[in-house]
């Protein structure tokens, strides 16, 4: 509780919410608002089975390494990574600020056949505990409170979890392609990133110190006319990383 507000501390952006929740009717439209998450969406998950098989010691053949275990996906939109983590294998928990997007996920789910528990509200709040595997993908950059968002993720994972995050990097590179260059040529909506609030990796290995992690070797989310997007050495736009209590 905030002695001086009288309120328990939120890292809920309304504004956010309410940009992201006014994209949910057509979230899982390839070629809609989100059309970049995607195409974005095989790189994490190409990123994710590698860690999972690494850090879990599953076979990387098998069609559910995650059966048995329980997943959270905190920030998860209208559920384009909840569904594949249930596919997996998992019993998958996704969180969303917007109660749109828990909407549209659970109506998703349900015509897929995914028994995928949706909630809504501060992830502080909801006492959600024990989770083998935590995702946070292109999250952190809309929060209120950067270090009070890790350190609620933290408490979401179970002894000897994997928790797996992204977020664009704040440099240059970033300014141009991802905020002027995309939202000025329609690629994701306007208003959606602001490059101020983009974590570089020092940051971010800052904040996950804080809330008692450790992270591993980022790897690189890049674009290139030939390729797309892709996995790569490059950290200059985007990148994603896995994290273990310390």
């Amino acid at each position: 509780m905030d002695n001086a507000t009288g309120r328990a501390p939120a890292t809920i952006d309304p504004k956010e919410a309410a940009h992201f929740g006014a994209l949910a009717a057509d979230w899982w439209d390839p070629s809609g608002s989100s059309a970049m998450l995607h195409k974005l969406n095989p790189v994490r998950l190409a990123f994710i089975r590698e860690a999972i098989d690494s850090h879990f010691g599953s076979d990387s053949h098998a069609l559910r390494p995650l059966a048995g275990k329980r997943a959270l996906d905190a920030g998860c939109g209208a559920g384009l990574l909840c569904e594949p983590l249930a596919r997996l294998g998992a019993q998958v928990t996704g969180v969303d600020a917007a109660p749109e997007n828990i909407a549209a996920a659970t109506s998703h789910a349900d015509a897929m056949g995914l028994p995928i528990d949706y909630r809504q509200g501060e992830l502080a709040a909801l006492g959600l505990t024990g989770f083998d595997l935590v995702c946070s993908l292109e999250v952190i950059e809309h929060v209120t409170d950067k270090a009070l968002f890790l350190a609620s993720l933290a408490a979401a994972l179970a002894d000897g979890g994997l928790m797996i995050l992204s977020c664009p990097n704040r440099t240059p590179a970033s300014r141009l392609l991802l905020v002027e260059a995309a939202e000025r040529l329609g690629k994701v909506p306007r208003g959606t990133h602001d490059w101020n609030q983009f974590v570089t990796p020092d940051e971010l290995a800052g904040l996950a110190e804080e809330a008692g992690l450790v992270l591993g070797e980022p790897k690189g989310i890049s674009w290139s006319p030939t390729q797309g997007l892709h996995l790569s050495d490059d950290l200059a736009l985007n990148y994603i990383v896995t994290a273990r209590k310390a």
